[in-house]
């Protein structure tokens, strides 16, 4: 049978299949799935943190200069991510995906994302120049996140699989990136925003909201945005 008959016939039982659903109390890993129709649906919020503007980085500075900003960046938003309880599902070049489950999940992924800010500018930028003090570049990021019903699939072919995340969640936390403006880095639905404990809202002495509503035109919808720093403990 040729790969046109192969695809033809794979994607006609991928299609034919009734799906077999079950509710997650973890965040299923790909052992955790069948290959076929077998989905795992889970309450989750998930978390994106992208570098921004990475194709100046690739056109205007040297391969290994990028990598070793992609790795710094990396490190610092992956050790974040799991120190607030989120699990991290993705790698895409320069940026991670991680989802949050449980009770708390918006407020640590709100709190996440800030602490990821924090580590932008006062780790990884001032690494930067005091190892490469020549250099003009500064890192500029951005998180997004959204919380959703999520549903879990594993797609690819036998010995080479991967999960895929789907649900609202997963596409808005990753658009969000895009909306980075000024110092604004931080992004977060209102379902997210209503979800916070006061201890992700408010910030400051005198306390006062550390996020500010915007309008998300693309989607018409309202998001809530931060230029606020959380270090980590």
């Amino acid at each position: 049978m040729g790969t046109t008959e192969d695809m033809m016939k794979e994607v006609r039982e991928a299609l034919k299949t009734t799906w077999q659903r079950r509710e997650g109390r973890k965040v299923p890993e790909a052992e955790d799935v069948q290959l076929g129709k077998d989905a795992v649906c889970v309450k989750g919020t998930v978390l994106y943190a992208d570098v921004a503007d990475s194709t100046a980085l690739v056109k205007g500075y040297k391969d290994w200069f990028a990598a070793e900003v992609y790795k710094s960046y990396l490190v610092c938003a992956c050790r974040l991510i799991c120190s607030n309880d989120g699990v991290i599902t993705a790698f895409d070049g320069d940026r991670v995906m991680a989802v949050f489950i449980g009770d708390t999940k918006n407020t640590s992924a709100a709190r996440c994302a800030l602490q990821i800010n924090f580590a932008g500018q006062n780790v990884v930028n001032k690494l930067l120049k005091e190892i490469y003090p020549n250099s003009a570049y500064q890192l500029q990021q951005a998180v997004g996140v959204d919380t959703s019903d999520l549903f879990v699939a594993r797609t690819g072919i036998r010995g080479s699989n991967d999960l895929v995340w789907v649900g609202r969640a997963a596409n808005y936390a990753a658009k969000l990136c895009s909306l980075r403006e000024g110092s604004y880095a931080s992004y977060i639905t209102e379902d997210v925003f209503n979800k916070l404990d006061d201890a992700a809202k408010y910030g400051g002495d005198p306390k006062r909201c550390m996020w500010e509503k915007v309008m998300w035109n693309d989607q018409g919808i309202a998001v809530y945005r931060s230029n606020w720093l959380w270090k980590p403990e």
